[in-house]
């Protein structure tokens, strides 16, 4: 099963609110979330990876950046 961020999956930062709205839901879903140290310019520390299907799920497919939750939790 592919993981991959939020950021790589939005193309952006997803910033503190949508990080822990997408958090949240994995979690009810208990959906299995790993994580990974990054380090650049921008941000140093641990970033959660998800399933890609379990993003294209929340997100309604493909990478929405209105950050609106599509599931109910």
């Amino acid at each position: 099963m592919k993981q991959i961020s939020l950021y790589d999956y939005l193309g952006r930062a997803a910033g503190p609110e949508l990080g822990k709205a997408v958090a949240y839901a994995a979690a009810v879903k208990k959906i299995k979330v790993t994580s990974k140290q990054v380090e650049n310019l921008k941000y140093s520390g641990p970033i959660l990876m998800y399933p890609k299907s379990f993003l294209d799920e929340y997100f309604g497919g493909g990478g929405d950046t209105t950050g609106k939750q599509l599931l109910k939790g």
